[in-house]
């Protein structure tokens, strides 16, 4: 076996390659950011490699992947493990549950952690199709991940790349809750329907307008943009709607100062009943947790929106007039995102935690969303983008 190095050419999708003692610690976040900015929430899930892929090109009809995978569990809630992905073609061949690896286990009632250690785990990717192929091997987006080796039975080359660069801001929704694996996950199965390269900063919890996620979209190379804003802001109650417009209006200034003219989509919130009329702040439900699961409420007022106060439907209402009032910007746009999953769709697939959409729903985002913006008539149509200019490691 012929052992490939884990550097920017072959991993694709993150901001830095950590060395770490195991081998290399995916980042989706820059160091400086990571230092300065994120509390323990985003820093969790900055390191689960969401969007994170190798890619390479080869003959090989086995290879060998070793990972050391760090997992957050609830002390006595059931929670589905993460899952490599493995695409030959553009072709999703194999799908690989974890197994191994360390775990923090959380205890609700104090909030203190346990970390249990685990194992190295060794992926063998075998029958391959014969001849040169392109292979991806797509990473757990919701377990952090230290790259120990790869190897393969022929050369790995980098992949050749190809498409527009499409960087994309969200929420756990975004960086991919509740689905089952790394290439069901609602911007992935967008952009592999669309055929663009994707840098997902979608993280769990941390959608806030924060000024340092507006210079990160800034700072990174991109060829299409969308920032989906709104749930976290609610579920928080982080802000009201006096602070949330000036920090939306101010999150498109900055991103605009590093990309005048790139095509920008701002995307308001999906829907979610247990917020569309009800303030947060978000709990968890402490009665979901005797029966092994953890299910959100709303512990707000429904209809309260005095002095303020935010919910979904106020937070659509301000996105919608945002972009108005910016007409002078012709490459800004809006969706409104009950058209990627609606209030009939939220029937149709009830969010196993009353927050967040099932694999199947996070489909339907997926092909919804490739077919509106990267559409003959969508403001990511290919007529539109002028790139992909220079490939700079996403």
């Amino acid at each position: 076996m012929i052992t490939a190095p884990l550097n920017d050419d072959i991993v694709l999708g993150a901001a830095e390659l950590e060395r770490v003692d195991r081998g290399v610690r995916p980042h989706r976040l820059p160091r400086a950011v990571r230092q300065r900015d994120a509390d323990p929430q985003l820093a969790m899930m900055e390191a689960q490699p969401s969007g994170v892929r190798i890619a390479a090109r080869t003959t090989a009809v086995q290879m060998v992947l070793e990972v050391h995978t760090t997992r957050m569990t609830y002390r006595g809630v059931m929670r589905d493990r993460g899952a490599v992905d493995v695409v030959v073609n553009d072709s999703v061949l194999q799908s690989h549950v974890l197994s191994g690896g360390d775990t923090v286990e959380i205890d609700p009632t104090t909030g203190t952690s346990t970390v249990h250690p685990g194992t190295t785990e060794r992926i063998t990717l075998t029958d391959l199709p014969a001849g040169e192929k392109t292979v991806e091997i797509w990473l757990p987006h919701n377990e952090q991940v230290d790259l120990v080796s790869l190897s393969a039975d022929a050369v790995l080359h980098p992949a050749p790349t190809s498409g527009p660069r499409w960087l994309h801001h969200g929420s756990s929704i975004s960086q991919g809750s509740n689905a089952a694996s790394p290439t069901r996950i609602w911007p992935v199965v967008a952009a592999r329907r669309a055929g663009v390269r994707l840098r997902n900063l979608g993280f769990g919890g941390s959608a806030f307008v924060d000024p340092f996620m507006a210079r990160v979209v800034r700072d990174s190379p991109a060829d299409v943009i969308s920032v989906k804003l709104g749930i976290n802001v609610v579920n928080l109650d982080a802000m009201r709607l006096r602070s949330f417009v000036p920090a939306v209006h101010g999150f498109l200034d900055t991103v605009r100062d590093g990309h005048p003219t790139t095509p920008l989509l701002l995307i308001s919130p999906i829907h979610c009943a247990i917020h569309e009329n009800t303030p947060g702040p978000g709990a968890i439900d402490p009665d979901s947790f005797a029966a092994g699961s953890a299910r959100f409420r709303a512990t707000g007022t429904e209809g309260d929106i005095a002095l303020g106060r935010l919910t979904l439907r106020v937070i659509r209402d301000a996105l919608a007039q945002i972009v108005d009032s910016r007409s002078d910007d012709p490459n800004l746009h809006h969706l409104d995102g009950l058209l990627l999953l609606g209030e009939d769709d939220e029937r149709r697939h009830p969010l196993p935690d009353n927050l967040h959409p099932d694999t199947d729903a996070h489909a339907v985002m997926g092909q919804r969303f490739a077919d509106i913006a990267f559409g003959p008539s969508g403001p990511f149509a290919p007529g539109v983008i002028t790139g992909p200019g220079p490939d700079r490691g996403t």
